[in-house]
């Protein structure tokens, strides 16, 4: 029997999103111009995403005087889902310089929808060091929450964050299935999934919008 923990969703709802999002959905949007406001999306999602992380104390001289400051307790750990997940890294690396990267190769057979991962580079133990996963698409949660697995699995503190563009209802319910205690944060929870695994209304495949469709 499986205990389901919380699956905490926070829809970000700010007007720069708003507009970002919405030229994400456009079907005339360029690769380039995709590349660009999904960037610029990431950059609010994933702010908010990281508003809880653990910092400490320290001490700072400015010009005039000492005073309190604050840093990061640990340095987190990024792990964007190739290769769609690739598009909100440089934002996340902006926000989180210090942070190392992980990478998980995961592509969903077109057939079944069932995950498939073909890498996984990360650290070996992930112990105290809090995890940001990267995925501008909550579709079926399957190569999500195989991702997650594999973080949990190496000692990644709990709740993991999951940083995405746009959620669907079934997605957000398989993960709740799945038993891990995890925090979704995106820019919307659209309307539903169609016979081909696509959310709708969506904003097509992330991954072909921008680098273009496989060969």
């Amino acid at each position: 029997m499986i205990d389901i923990m919380p699956v905490e969703v926070t829809i970000v709802k700010h007007p720069v999103a708003a507009e970002s999002l919405t030229h994400l959905r456009d079907e005339n949007t360029s690769n380039q111009f995709f590349r660009a406001e999904l960037r610029r999306l990431s950059l609010v999602v994933v702010a908010e995403a990281t508003r809880n992380l653990p910092t400490i104390t320290t001490r700072v001289r400015t010009p005039l005087a000492e005073t309190d400051g604050t840093a990061l307790a640990s340095r987190p750990v990024l792990v964007p889902i190739l290769r769609a997940g690739l598009g909100m890294l440089p934002a996340a690396m902006e926000l989180l310089p210090d942070a190392d990267i992980a990478v998980v190769g995961v592509q969903r057979d077109e057939k079944t929808h069932m995950p498939s991962e073909y890498v996984a580079k990360l650290p070996a133990r992930l112990d105290g060091r809090t995890c940001l996963v990267l995925d501008p698409m909550l579709a079926t949660g399957g190569s999500l929450a195989h991702a997650c697995k594999i973080l949990a699995d190496r000692g990644a503190p709990q709740p993991l964050t999951i940083a995405c563009v746009l959620a669907a209802p079934e997605g957000i319910e398989f993960l709740r299935s799945t038993g891990m205690n995890l925090h979704i944060v995106t820019a919307s929870v659209d309307s539903h999934l169609n016979e081909h695994a696509f959310i709708v209304p969506g904003l097509g495949d992330a991954g072909d919008r921008q680098f273009g469709p496989p060969q």
